[in-house]
């Protein structure tokens, strides 16, 4: 019951220091959310596939693969 006040006082905080926010502090909000989505999700989409999940097909495999790549020094 304590968890639900404190969750409850805590989403009263945002909910006030949001609505008093100035127009153009909205748009830095907007323009931070836009970025942030940019950086984790589409170019991990596109610029960074799951190598280890294409080239192997089991935990044993990738785990044995990265450690191999990690304990051995660069020629």
């Amino acid at each position: 019951m304590k968890l639900l006040v404190t969750l409850k006082k805590i989403g009263v905080f945002y909910y006030e220091g949001f609505a008093g926010q100035k127009s153009w502090s909205r748009q830095v909000w907007l323009i931070i959310i836009l970025k942030l989505f940019i950086m984790f999700f589409v170019l991990k989409l596109f610029f960074f596939p799951n190598f280890l999940k294409t080239k192997y097909t089991n935990d044993k495999d990738r785990g044995d693969y990265v450690i191999e790549q990690l304990t051995n020094p660069k020629k």
